[in-house]
Formats: structure tokens, sequence, C-alpha cells
């Protein structure tokens, strides 16, 4: 049970970084789209809840890191992952999962672990078309997550 959450915090600490990004059903451009909470600039939680299906979906598939997952409860992580971007957006959720840096503790995530987690969320946001801006503002509150994720700077060893 502990490596099953775990592995849903692994996610879970990726996905908090979505809240940082501009994704499917964009408000309008210009004044008022700066001053729509993030959760309405993702276009509330049917559009979350669309972006994580698919960064699951490619984690799931992805042979580099599924088998960090393996055990992970998958419809589990994705109303965590959905909650957790919600809160984190302004909305109306509440996440209640564990910090990134406990959850992670023991779990051997490396750097290119993490990385590839990345990737696959990065995939993810250009098949919704999310702009330039909001990717790059994205990868700026991810960069801080790493440490409180990766135990190990070089490649997992399988």
């Amino acid at each position: 049970m502990s490596q099953r959450m775990a592995s849903l915090s692994l996610i879970l600490g990726l996905a908090l970084t979505v809240a940082a990004c501009n994704t499917v059903g964009s408000g309008p451009a210009g004044t008022a789209a700066a001053e729509q909470s993030l959760y309405d600039r993702l276009g509330g939680k049917t559009a979350i809840t669309a972006v994580v299906d698919d960064f699951v979906g490619r984690v799931a598939a992805d042979t580099r890191i599924n088998g960090k997952f393996a055990n992970a409860n998958i419809p589990r992580l994705e109303s965590m992952l959905v909650d957790q971007i919600c809160q984190a957006s302004g909305g109306p959720c509440t996440y209640t999962g564990r910090d990134m840096k406990s959850t992670h503790a023991g779990m051997g995530v490396s750097s290119s672990d993490f990385d590839a987690l990345v990737g696959d969320l990065v995939a993810t946001l250009n098949k919704f078309k999310v702009p330039e801006r909001e990717k790059n503002e994205l990868l700026s509150a991810l960069g801080p997550m790493k440490s409180d994720i990766v135990e190990k700077p070089m490649a997992s060893m399988r």
C-alpha cells in the first residue's frame, strides 16, 4: 500500500505543476483573462480532468518509468491529481494527499525518471495546444519540486 501511495504521489507532484499552465478552455486574451483565476483559465474541472487523463495514460505507456506505477490505483490517482490541480489553481476542490518530500522518501526516483515524467507532461500540454508562455511557467513551477521528489541524481538501474 505504501508503494502504491508513493507512486500516486510521484504523479501528484508533477501534476501540481500543471496548475501553473493555461490549457483547454482558455479565456479571452488581454486584461480580462489575466483577472480570471487559473482554475477558470484552465477551463475548470472538466478540462483539468481531460489533461490529467491524458497525462496518466502517457505515463502508464512510458516504459522508462511505468514500473514506478505498477501497483498504483489509477482511478484514485486520477481523482487525486484532479483535486490537487483544481485546488492549486484556485478551484473549489481540496487536495488531501501528503507533501511531496515525505511521499517520495525511499522511492529512489532518479533525475532521469523525473525528466521522463516532465517529457510526458510536455507531450500532454502540446496535445492540448498550451502556449509556450504557459509551458515555460509550468517548467518554472516544476523545477523546485524536483528536489523534493528526486533522491538519486543518476538514472534508475533496472
